[in-house]
């Protein structure tokens, strides 16, 4: 298992790299902006009934729903300053990889090395309490799915993500892949008052099955402000549909 699991995230990190032919989908996109959590909170509870119920949260693997990824359960030894470990969610069927040096999940408000919360941006808000995620030396993060608690890939109908600090539209956005590695659409968040949030998420219901998604937050990879010209952008929850097993093929 250990052995499987370790070439599986290989073949994901690789994977981050490559740019897919395109291909054209059309599903049920949500999108929102506001200047707090309350004026996206509609766009984003729409999203997770196109997902289907119930929130699997950490649980076994099963036939329908969701699953969501806060980071606020993230300990103090996998949060800023210390890097965050790709394969963490894996038990709800996710793996990140990027083309930059890893990841990181900001600090909460009291942790024993006194780093400062939100990445020490004052212009960055959340919007469920009280964590963020961000690639390092990247804008890109790769969203790879497998059944949860496995190494076996998977396929899930949609994802959404909420952003903060939006400042321009096209900044930010998600592009979602088929497991031949085609592009099935794009979906752009919106812009956002400064230092507001924004959801961006896509579901699909014409037979379409996403392998990978492809998040792109900001253009700067400077955490603590914007650099002139760049927009400095970082994420908070993941909401996706329960990644499933490839069908089983008939002999």
């Amino acid at each position: 298992m250990r052995r499987s699991l370790t070439l599986t995230l290989a073949a994901a990190a690789s994977a981050a790299v490559l740019v897919p032919a395109a291909a054209q989908a059309d599903g049920t996109k949500r999108t929102a902006a506001g200047s707090d959590p309350a004026s996206i909170q509609s766009a984003v509870d729409a999203f997770r009934a196109d997902l289907g119920n119930p929130n699997n949260g950490g649980g076994p693997a099963t036939a329908a729903g969701r699953r969501e990824i806060n980071w606020d359960g993230v300990p103090d030894g996998a949060s800023d300053p210390n890097p965050f470990p790709a394969g963490t969610f894996l038990g709800r069927g996710a793996l990140f990889a990027t083309p930059g040096t890893g990841f990181k999940v900001s600090a909460n408000a009291v942790n024993p090395t006194a780093t400062p919360v939100r990445f020490d941006n004052p212009e960055f808000q959340t919007f469920s309490l009280q964590k963020l995620f961000t690639a390092v030396g990247s804008t890109i993060t790769d969203t790879h799915f497998f059944v949860p608690g496995t190494a076996t890939p998977a396929t899930t109908n949609g994802m959404g993500v909420v952003f903060t600090d939006v400042d321009a539209t096209g900044s930010a956005k998600l592009e979602y892949f088929d497991p031949a590695g085609a592009l099935i659409d794009t979906v752009v968040a919106p812009a956002s008052p400064n230092g507001g949030l924004s959801f961006a998420g896509e579901t699909f219901n014409a037979g379409e099955r996403v392998a990978r998604v492809r998040i792109t937050s900001g253009t700067s990879t400077t955490l603590t402000s914007d650099p002139a010209g760049l927009h400095t952008v970082v994420m908070d929850d993941f909401i996706y549909g329960e990644p499933q097993p490839p069908p089983t093929r008939r002999r």
